[in-house]
């Protein structure tokens, strides 16, 4: 398979409106960053030449936030359409040439091995076009997928275009593709805006390349959640406790017990050592380190701080930047800044 170059294409132009916020959306936090690091860092695993991030609405906030990152920025000046905003980044896109993954900036969740196989089946396959999908219970307010007898992807039908059978399809589009750039730029030129939102829609080139004979691949996402779109405030809790989960679960599979992992906030930068007990409500952030045979008390927040072995803190303590030694033992809604000695009773 001869090698050809690779790059990414993140679109975060849009304003979010159904998160009825004066933020740009891509900005929202999910679990402690702002959710585009979260798709940044996925793509930045991969070996694409080149990274760009098509920003449009709060462009200037939306570059400041990715400037520790290695990628370039388009502007899309006027939010007319993901068609519109691939055709922003025409000239990067014409420069990097090959092929680009075109990903959204609002789907945190996504992971770095799911879009490496994405990848690996396009190349294999030698596709013009692939577009991942996945299978949903409610595909409310995403495009339908719609597939001929071989399983081919035929055309993408947004929500308010579909018909009312189309509208059954729970095979819905991810948002996620792997194009040949060259034939991208092309075909986008001669995709009109005819329909009801008015705008220049992306997934309108696979209608067209299949009408021009081009094999049209699928493939599926199993994990339906890594595929979710943030577009609300349910979604975006609903990705937070998905991170949280994974994070949780590796904690306890390491020998620490969550008393009710469903209500415990602990940041994946945090260390935690075996046999130390989290109850309920508690709130770990940053690069907090905690020994090991320790007990935290409900409702308790620690930020930045290192507790020593078998330290207990009671119920609704805070701690913030602190170095807590070993054997000390806090009383409940204790505020604690400073250095703290061993053995120390409080």
């Amino acid at each position: 398979m001869e090698s050809q170059p690779l790059s990414a294409l993140i679109l975060a132009a849009g304003k979010g409106t159904r998160m009825k916020s004066t933020m740009a959306k891509v900005l929202h936090e999910v679990h402690f960053r702002p959710m585009i690091h979260h798709v940044i860092d996925a793509v930045s695993s991969l070996d694409f030449g080149t990274i760009i991030v098509v920003t449009g609405h709060q462009a200037e906030q939306v570059e400041a936030a990715c400037a520790g990152y290695n990628v370039i920025f388009a502007r899309q000046q006027e939010q007319l359409g993901t068609g519109h905003a691939v055709l922003a980044a025409e000239a990067e896109l014409a420069r990097s040439g090959g092929v680009v993954m075109i990903l959204c900036g609002d789907t945190p969740l996504i992971g770095a091995d799911t879009l490496r196989r994405m990848l690996h089946q396009h190349l294999q396959r030698r596709s013009v076009l692939s577009v991942m999908t996945t299978i949903v219970d409610d595909p409310t307010h995403y495009g339908r997928i719609i597939e001929d007898a071989q399983g081919h992807v035929v055309a993408i039908v947004e929500e308010k275009d579909a018909t009312p059978e189309q509208r059954k399809i729970k095979k819905i589009n991810a948002g996620i593709y792997c194009v040949d750039v060259s034939f991208l730029l092309h075909t986008l030129k001669g995709v009109g805006s005819n329909n009801k939102q008015g705008e220049v829609y992306l997934t309108d080139i696979v209608a067209k390349a299949h009408s021009a004979g081009y094999d049209t691949t699928s493939f599926l996402c199993l994990c339906a959640d890594e595929t979710l779109g943030v577009n609300s405030r349910m979604e975006l809790a609903r990705a937070h406790q998905f991170i949280q989960n994974k994070v949780n679960e590796k904690f306890m599979s390491a020998g620490v017990t969550l008393v009710l992992p469903a209500t415990v906030t602990i940041g994946a930068a945090a260390t935690i050592g075996r046999d130390t007990v989290i109850d309920p409500g508690v709130y770990v952030k940053g690069e907090t380190v905690i020994g090991e045979n320790c007990r935290i008390g409900p409702g308790s927040c620690l930020i930045d701080c290192r507790i020593g072995d078998n330290v207990v803190l009671g119920a609704g303590c805070y701690i913030h930047g602190v170095t807590v030694a070993e054997n000390t033992i806090l009383a409940p809604h204790s505020r604690i800044c400073g250095k703290l000695d061993e053995a120390c009773f409080i």
